[in-house]
């Protein structure tokens, strides 16, 4: 009963427009960002490494490669600050978190891609 009461809670602040991702899809993440009485639209564009599922604390982390060093950003997927996902490439993987990729370099660290049917 317990958990019927959480969802009859989290139910109106969860998205319905998530598009349909998968690990090792390469994502474009835009950000609202807040500075000062401005607010402006940030994009981050990676690698899906890894999706902690969970209904209104589902988060997704993303991982890109900025001039030689590894950014990883962890966005809470429902949260009104991600303005929208974007699928920009579908990635062929056989694991469900990607963490090896942080130890990779170069064109080790490409991911093939998914023949879409």
């Amino acid at each position: 009963m317990n958990t019927n009461v959480q969802q009859i809670i989290e139910q109106p602040y969860l998205r319905s427009d998530l598009p349909a991702m998968e690990i090792g899809d390469t994502l474009r993440v835009h950000t609202r960002i807040r500075e000062g009485e401005k607010e402006r639209i940030q994009i981050f564009e990676g690698v899906l490494i890894r999706w902690k599922r969970g209904s209104a604390n589902s988060a997704i982390t993303v991982r890109k490669i900025s001039h030689g060093i590894g950014v990883e950003r962890v966005f809470p997927v429902h949260s009104p600050t991600v303005g929208k996902i974007e699928i920009k490439a579908q990635g062929a993987v056989r694991r469900a978190r990607l963490f090896y990729l942080r130890k990779l370099t170069g064109k080790k660290a490409r991911i093939k891609a998914r023949k879409v049917n």
